[in-house]
């Protein structure tokens, strides 16, 4: 597995290695399929963090490289959630909707809190993160936007905009170059996905009121 470690080539004095660019490729297909609402985007999430797990421990930052590990784990139980057809639509697809606020209020704290927490654990351990704060922040905003992507939840969008946020320059800082391209192509996906799966929410709400 060596090979995934080592340069792929060199772009504008930025060494791009296997790992980084085959590992976010996938993602990015991913994200793609999860825009599409295919239950193939978990297979790929799942593909995606078995590689850059390589990558990120490599690189000895360790927050990013547990990250992955959660989104394994998370892509694991976001393929059940979604192949258990729980939120099945009319058309057999994946039913999208907009969270309460009481589901808004502990996404958005259970990110604080989570941040918060992972932060000082990085802290007090230096040797898990280069970037504790940075490097948390993405942590747990991954987790709560594949989270609340399993749930169908139009905010898991937002989330991951918010994760790009701090994602790109991150990711440049610390040698990933491709990452952090990735990261920008990342938020246009994002924003499109997000229209997407916002006029889906308001159809299913206006068919629901019609039926009613």
């Amino acid at each position: 597995m060596n090979w995934l470690n080592s340069e792929a080539f060199t772009v504008l004095d930025q060494h791009i290695l296997w790992s980084d660019m085959i590992g976010n490729t996938i993602g990015l297909i991913a994200l793609a399929l999860g825009w599409r609402r295919s239950i193939w985007t978990w297979p790929a999430q799942f593909l995606s963090g078995v590689i850059l797990f390589v990558a990120f421990a490599a690189g000895h930052l360790s927050g990013s490289a547990g990250k992955q590990v959660v989104v394994m784990l998370v892509a694991a139980w976001g393929w059940t959630q979604w192949n258990r057809g729980r939120q099945d639509a009319q058309d057999g697809s994946i039913a999208v909707r907009f969270a309460t606020w009481r589901e808004r209020g502990l996404l958005v704290g259970g990110a604080a809190l989570g941040t918060v927490a992972v932060a000082m654990l990085f802290t007090a351990f230096p040797k898990l993160s280069w970037d504790p704060w940075p490097d948390a922040y993405i942590f747990v905003g991954t987790i709560v936007a594949m989270y609340a992507q399993s749930r169908g939840m139009v905010e898991f969008w937002f989330a991951w905009l918010l994760v790009d946020l701090v994602g790109v320059p991150l990711n440049f800082a610390n040698g990933y170059a491709f990452s952090g391209f990735v990261y920008v192509i990342y938020g246009a996906l994002v924003l499109w996905g997000m229209r997407d799966w916002w006029l889906r929410s308001r159809s299913t709400t206006v068919l629901e009121g019609a039926h009613a």
